[in-house]
Formats: C-alpha cells, sequence, structure tokens
C-alpha cells in the first residue's frame, strides 16, 4: 500500500460572488500546495456558489465564471485542484444572445498552471429543492481516469455517488484506487447519518476509498452542514470535518499502488517525499439532533443576515416561547449588540409579556425596547367604529393587533436599518395561525420550518448550560393574547397531537385516511388537514427561513393556492 495526500476546503462561498469565491479557492489552494498535497477538493460549483439558480440563464455569469477557472488554474503548481464550476457544452443557444443554453454542473482539474481535464455531473437531482435538470446537460458515463501522484482517481459530483451503480461504482471498477466526490450537499435532519451509511457502503463495495468533500453554510432557505468524510478502501470512516464551521484538512488516505493500463489524465504533481505523514486528524463526533438543528438555524440566520448586507435585526418579543428561540438563535449567530428586541404591550398582554421579555434580554445581553401600542389600537377601533357598528369583537381587531406590532418593527427596521426576524413557527405556519402583514412580517423567518414541539425541545437544549430562556416563558401556556384570556388550544389541537399529523400529511405526504388508520382522531384529521390547504396563500407570502427537514414550505413543497382537490 502507498498513500495519497488529499486536502480538502470545506467552505462558505456566496452564490454569484465570482470574485469573492475566487480569492477563498486561491486561499485554499496556497494552504494545500504548502501541505505537499497530492490533490485538494474544493466543493461543487465553487466558483459561482451553489445553487446559482436563474443566474445560469445569464451569459455574463457564465462568461465570468469561465474566467475565473482559467485564474485558478493559471494560478495552480504542483498540487491537483478539483473545482466546481459551470461549464459550456454543445447544444443549442437561445436567439437571445443574454441568455444562456447548453451548460454542464462540471468538476475541472487544474495544475501545472493549466486545466488537465473536465467531469460534467451525470446524475442530475430533480426533486425536493433541487432543480438542476431546469439547467443543466446530463454528463456521459465517465469514460476517463485521472493519474494524480501515480495514483487512479476517479472524480464526481454530488448526485453521482447516490446510486449504487453510478459514475463512482463505474470509475472503480475501471480501475480508480481512489474516489473522489465534490458536493453541495444541503442539511436536513437525519441527512448526515444516510450520508455516512452510503459513503461507507460505497467504499466497501468498490474496495478503495471514499474522498467527500461538501461546503458550508447558508444560502436562502438551504443550510450546508460541511460534515466532509473520508472512508478507506473498508467502508471504516478515517476523517470527519466539523459540522457547520469552515475547514481546512490534509490527510494521507492508504491507496493500492497496483498499477494501470493506460487511459489516464496523467496529472503529475512531482512530489518526492520520503516517509513522513501528515498528522491523522480527528474523527470528530456527530452532533445530536437538537444541537444539529440549533446549529443549523443559527447557521442559516447568520449567512442571510451578513450576505444580504444587513448588520444587526429586529425581533418582536411577545413573552411566548417562540419569539425567545428567535432571540436566542439571533444573539448566538450574530452576538448580543445585533440584536434589538421590542415588546409591544396591549390591553391583553400579560404582566408576563413584558416581564418574562425584559429578563430574556437581561439573560441574552441584548437591547429591549417597550412600545406600548394600546393607544395606537383604540384610535384604529375608534376609526373603525362606524364601519364594525353592530358587530362583535372577533379575528379582525385580533389581527388588527398582530398587524400594528408588524408595522412598528417595520418602522424601526426602517428607521435604524436592522432586518425584521419573523418568530412564527412551522406547525402556526401549516394551519394558518398567524397573521398576515402581522406577525408574518420579516425579512426571515428562522423557525419557519420547526414545528412547535421541537421549539420547545429546543429550547431546554438551549437552557442546558444554564438558564437563558426563563423558565416561566417554557413552562406558560402559548397564547397569541389578542383577547382575554386566550390560548392556542382554543383554535388549535394540542401540539404534540397537531404536529404528528402534520409531518404525516406535509413531510410523508400521507392521505387524510391513512393517518386516520395511523389512529388518530377522524374529525381531528379532516379538520387540521383543511387548515393546512386552506393557508397555502399565506404561506406563499411568507419570509424564506432555513430548511431543516425533508419537505419544508417554499421549494420543497409547491401546491397551488386555487385548488378544488378533495383528498
Amino acid at each position: 500500500m502507498s498513500f495519497m495526500r488529499i486536502a480538502g476546503a470545506q467552505v462558505n462561498l456566496v452564490v454569484g460572488d465570482i470574485e469573492g469565491n475566487l480569492r477563498i479557492i486561491l486561499e485554499a489552494m496556497e494552504r494545500a500546495e504548502e501541505a505537499d498535497a497530492d490533490v485538494l477538493l474544493l466543493p461543487e460549483l465553487a466558483v459561482t456558489g451553489y445553487p446559482p439558480e436563474d443566474l445560469l440563464l445569464r451569459r455574463s455569469f457564465i462568461d465570468q465564471n469561465i474566467e475565473a477557472l482559467r485564474q485558478i488554474a493559471a494560478a495552480s503548481e504542483k498540487t491537483a485542484v478539483v473545482v466546481g464550476f459551470v461549464d459550456r457544452v454543445d447544444g443549442d443557444r437561445h436567439k437571445d444572445d443574454s441568455v444562456e443554453r447548453g451548460l454542464a454542473n462540471a468538476a475541472a482539474v487544474v495544475a501545472d498552471g493549466a486545466i488537465r481535464g473536465i467531469y460534467h455531473k451525470v446524475l442530475l437531482p430533480n426533486y425536493g429543492v433541487f432543480d438542476e435538470v431546469r439547467y443543466f446537460a446530463p454528463g456521459r458515463v465517465p469514460e476517463k481516469l485521472w493519474g494524480i501522484g501515480g495514483v487512479v482517481a476517479g472524480v464526481s459530483v454530488c448526485e453521482d455517488i447516490w446510486s449504487p451503480d453510478g459514475p463512482p461504482a463505474q470509475q472503480a471498477e475501471a480501475g480508480a484506487k481512489v474516489l473522489l466526490n465534490i458536493n453541495g450537499s444541503p442539511y436536513h435532519v437525519g441527512k448526515g447519518v444516510e450520508r455516512s451509511a452510503l459513503l461507507a457502503e460505497e467504499a466497501q463495495r468498490s474496495g478503495v476509498p471514499v474522498v467527500y468533500v461538501n461546503m458550508v453554510g447558508g444560502q436562502d432557505e438551504l443550510v450546508f452542514d460541511g460534515d466532509s468524510m473520508v472512508f478507506d478502501d473498508r467502508g471504516e470512516i478515517i476523517y470527519r470535518a466539523a459540522q457547520f464551521e469552515e475547514e481546512h484538512f490534509v490527510i494521507d488516505v492508504p491507496v493500492s499502488d497496483e498499477g494501470h493500463d493506460g487511459g489516464l489524465v496523467s496529472v503529475s504533481t512531482g512530489r518526492t517525499r520520503e516517509s513522513g505523514r501528515v498528522p491523522v486528524p480527528q474523527i470528530l463526533t456527530r452532533l445530536d439532533d437538537d444541537a444539529e438543528i440549533y446549529a443549523a438555524l443559527v447557521t442559516g440566520l447568520r449567512d442571510y443576515v451578513h450576505k444580504n448586507g444587513f448588520r444587526d435585526v429586529v425581533i418582536g418579543l411577545s413573552g411566548g416561547i417562540d419569539s425567545a428561540l428567535t432571540a436566542a438563535i439571533a444573539v448566538d449567530a450574530l452576538g448580543p449588540d445585533a440584536v434589538r428586541g421590542i415588546t409591544m404591550p396591549t390591553r391583553f398582554s400579560s404582566a408576563g409579556s413584558v416581564n418574562h421579555s425584559v429578563e430574556l434580554a437581561r439573560n441574552l445581553g441584548c437591547r429591549i425596547d417597550e412600545i406600548p401600542m394600546e393607544g395606537v389600537f383604540g384610535e384604529f377601533v375608534e376609526a373603525l367604529a362606524p364601519v364594525f357598528e353592530g358587530t362583535q369583537f372577533d379575528v379582525a381587531e385580533e389581527n388588527l393587533q398582530a398587524r400594528i406590532r408588524g408595522a412598528i418593527l417595520m418602522a424601526v427596521s426602517n428607521k435604524f436599518g436592522g432586518m425584521v426576524v419573523a418568530t412564527g413557527n412551522k406547525s402556526e405556519m401549516a394551519v394558518g395561525y398567524a397573521t398576515l402583514y402581522g406577525d408574518m412580517a420579516g425579512g426571515y423567518a428562522v423557525l419557519k420550518d420547526v414545528f412547535k414541539t421541537v421549539v420547545y425541545r429546543l429550547s431546554k437544549w438551549r437552557n442546558r448550560d444554564g438558564e437563558v430562556i426563563p423558565r416561566a416563558i417554557i413552562d406558560k401556556p402559548p397564547s397569541a393574547e389578542l383577547r382575554p384570556d386566550q390560548k392556542d388550544t382554543d383554535s388549535l389541537p394540542e401540539y404534540d397531537v397537531l404536529d404528528q399529523v402534520l409531518r404525516r400529511y406535509i413531510e410523508l405526504d400521507e392521505a387524510p385516511d391513512l393517518i386516520v388508520a395511523e389512529g388518530f382522531d377522524g374529525e381531528l384529521v379532516a379538520l387540521v388537514t383543511r387548515m393546512v390547504d386552506r393557508n397555502e396563500y399565506k404561506r406563499r407570502q411568507s419570509a424564506p427561513g432555513v430548511r431543516i427537514t425533508r419537505k419544508a414550505f417554499g421549494k420543497d413543497r409547491r401546491l397551488p393556492i386555487t385548488n378544488h382537490f378533495k383528498d
């Protein structure tokens, strides 16, 4: 056995920032060169950021991305570099010269100042949040292997390794002694375990090491968790990178030194080593589910705020658990000085709604302002009295309070520049227990894909080392406090039951009769599923938020608003 020195750059890139991404790539190349690496792996579409979506339709975007690749190649030295970019392929071009057609999701292999070869992604995901068939032509079954530092290597991109008989398996069968796979693989709960099992199985089946490098960071709704991994030829993990953190690593991977009959694209690194091996990196322990989710939420909010040019955020603090958890996440993501809480009591607010919010802000070290809105609400009610004459106090007056709060938050945002973070959770968004232009107002909704029961779990997890979210907030019955003695359960089933039904209907796409067959009350299931269906119009107008499940509202779940289908 010999070994191959492999460097990986688990980096946080920005879609469309080709110049900034180029700087990150060149820095990673310098690190790998200094480490005497045979090869450096960078993430999928590292040059453009992932996913670039309809930027791919712009010719100038493709041009700049290809020019960046030329600069990467020109800067390359002895270390071979595998870097993701968008390549042009033969195909029809749109009549409008500004619109690009005929593209491939590609990985270039560069070394010694030149592009030594290009691989086109073969398997294009077109499910869930992925829409690659819209933009890319699939590559052909790989016909070439690379000789890197005397080792026969197969190069592939993300989805290619998810099929048991995909390109990496075929590369191993053709003689590859190591499989190099670059990724833009977004996080959802449980995906890391799934990936690990899949990669171990591929290494064991192929009988060669597998090196998997993923990007890290937030991009709109998506969060990339890093979690880069290396498996030996027996399928045993020999390296795992951090989750949700940037990391540069170098590892000597044992590889077979058997020869190859030919047909290689040779990339000689010119390395002459004696016997030294780099220290074996630590195999980091995977985060538990709650720690993983919390890290994803922090990462998603932090990168959305920073990458979109905001310095700080504004959060309405109601004294409830959703706004408390949102504030804790914001402080952990941005720092206490970048978080401004606002409490806005009315005649229906309990004493705790203000006191608990103040205690929370004190624990977090962030600013809080009290802006009483009773006077404004009273003036609205008085102004509407002639029109509302003869009617009872109902949802119109309740939602009016939420909309006044939304207007106050947006006014503070406009005056001082902080982005409003909405505080609604997935349970509320699912059934429409949220007010358009009220508590739904905001630039980002960090809990949008977090069920209420998980909100409670995460709040308790955040308090694991000491009380940050006041226990009184966790223990009190949830209430919107928009009418006397209001409780969420006046309008909704208990959350522990509601969330089970919602998960089956939304994330698993189970039909109502199947949910009933699993032991849930028929009338309750009918009520909940009707609420979900008739509130699609609200969700379509909601702010983006961090995706943490297999099926989040937005790109994952796409239903028509006008829809008369009955299941």
